[in-house]
């Protein structure tokens, strides 16, 4: 490996005692603690996406993580959009149009509460966590000030340079570059600026590391040895993949999902806010492509509680809110420790 990329891969797992630097994705409904035990003995970081998560949760979840496994692991959760703009006759018709998808919703359940945010962050505070990690913002600067006294560091999600040396100023420890190639939700922090600020992670990527002065992790697309190598070499300190460890069994995702997943070519994904009102990369589904010509997505989280019933009960891939990235077909169904051990082996022989 050339040198400067072997000194600054080895400080990163050093600081974050890791034994290689991959990182899992935190992705909120498919983190599960086997799949982040198996990473974190594997000698890479665990995740748990707390997003949709009650506070104790949050608590059960870190204490049965350390229960499996003495590896690090982040807790990660999105800084809350401000309150949508609420049209009952759009709702209405939104409404109308997933019922021919799924069970019928009522409008109270279209305005299903918040969970409480500042409880959530709480109890990963609470959990004393290695790292919390943010998405779609910063943290407010109390809460930074706190996770600092703790020791825990802050690994802030961004999808533009604008957004990163924000992140930098606000306290950030690492800046996680999260390119438009990425399955689930993108970072942006600014819902609107999602769908005009569509970088690709290695524009993205080398554009960060030019303007911050603290390590960056690449994220988006990467599911091989060829991806991490490629990161690494424009300056990375560590990966962080999420839909190229779904298909492993630790990962316990549903068969059709992680079938398609399996099959997909890059163009067989599509950005969309037909699940949940924030755009994200799905699966291309026969639900996918009625909502591009259906009525517009109500704004996160209405859309989100709309389509919960439909996501539920989804047993087919074309009613399943299916996340996945560009390189979905890269991701192999292999034991999720022994894929992240051969992936870092491979690229290492690659960057030689």
């Amino acid at each position: 490996m050339p040198s400067n990329s072997l000194s600054r891969v080895a400080a990163f797992c050093e600081d974050h005692d890791l034994r290689l630097p991959i990182l899992l994705a935190p992705m909120a409904g498919a983190c599960p603690v086997s799949l982040s035990v198996a990473v974190a003995n594997g000698g890479g970081m665990g995740a748990c996406g707390c997003l949709m998560m009650e506070p104790k949760e949050i608590s059960d979840w870190a204490q049965q993580m350390r229960s499996g496994s003495n590896g690090a692991f982040q807790l990660n959760i999105w800084i809350p959009d401000p309150d949508p703009v609420r049209d009952a006759d759009h709702k209405a018709t939104i409404r109308e149009f997933l019922g021919r998808w799924g069970p019928e919703v009522s409008a109270e359940e279209a305005e299903a509460p918040h969970l409480d945010f500042d409880a959530q962050c709480e109890a990963m505070l609470a959990a004393v966590p290695p790292v919390i990690s943010s998405i779609m913002g910063v943290y407010p600067a109390p809460f930074v000030a706190r996770m600092k006294e703790r020791g825990v560091k802050w690994f802030a999600t961004v999808t533009s340079v604008t957004e990163a040396l924000a992140a930098e100023a606000a306290g950030a420890d690492v800046i996680i570059a999260q390119g438009f190639e990425a399955g689930g939700h993108r970072g942006s922090f600014s819902a609107e600026d999602a769908s005009r600020s569509m970088i690709g992670l290695f524009s993205l990527l080398p554009a960060v590391i030019d303007v911050v002065n603290v390590p960056v992790v690449a994220t988006g697309g990467i599911a091989d040895a060829r991806g991490i190598a490629a990161a690494l070499i424009l300056g990375a300190s560590a990966v962080q993949i999420g839909t190229g460890l779904l298909r492993t069994p630790e990962a316990e995702i549903a068969p059709a999902w992680a079938d398609a997943i399996g099959a997909a070519l890059p163009e067989d994904t599509v950005p969309t806010r037909a699940f949940s009102g924030r755009l994200g990369r799905s699966i291309r589904t026969a639900y996918t492509e009625a909502a591009e010509a259906g009525p517009k997505p109500a704004p996160y989280p209405i859309q989100r509680n709309i389509t919960k019933a439909m996501r539920s009960a989804a047993i087919d891939i074309d009613r399943m809110q299916a996340w996945a990235g560009q390189s979905a077909g890269l991701a192999r169904a292999e034991p999720a420790n022994e894929l992240i051990a051969n992936l870092w082996s491979d690229a290492k022989e690659l960057l030689h």
